[in-house]
């Protein structure tokens, strides 16, 4: 599994999801405390190219050896591109789910969004408050 750790340059959705903005695009995944969570990841049941997907709605589903569990989109848009090689290896999740485990990536349709996600700080302020 990987380390527990936030990185500073993400935004964080209190349903535990991660936002990389890259201009209008925006790169979603799940947390370390996410997967850590779930277990072990081997199902990804992601949505279509094109899909839109709406903010704090779920967009997907990962399957583990424990449950299955909904992702929600911390952002509203139009799914451009997804993570083949998670739905090859859903484990990248587990072991990378800030680098080569990401799920998707949209086109954003309203940046100002990203003004209700959290800062690393805020986000582990908020698990703090979760035990």
């Amino acid at each position: 599994m990987a380390e527990g750790h936030y990185p500073e340059d993400l935004k964080y959705h209190r349903e535990h999801d991660w936002v990389r903005v890259e201009g209008d695009e925006a790169v979603f995944g799940i947390t370390w405390y996410a997967q850590d969570a779930l277990g072990e990841v081997v199902y990804f049941d992601a949505p279509d190219i094109d899909a839109a997907v709406e903010g704090d709605a779920p967009y997907a589903e990962l399957e583990s050896v424990k449950a299955v569990s909904d992702v929600y989109a911390p952002l509203t848009g139009t799914v451009v591109a997804l993570n083949d090689a998670v739905k090859e290896s859903p484990g990248l999740v587990n072991s990378d789910p800030y680098g080569d485990g990401w799920l998707l990536r949209v086109r954003m349709s309203d940046q100002s969004q990203l003004d209700g996600l959290m800062d690393a700080a805020a986000y582990t302020a908020y698990l703090d408050g979760l035990s």
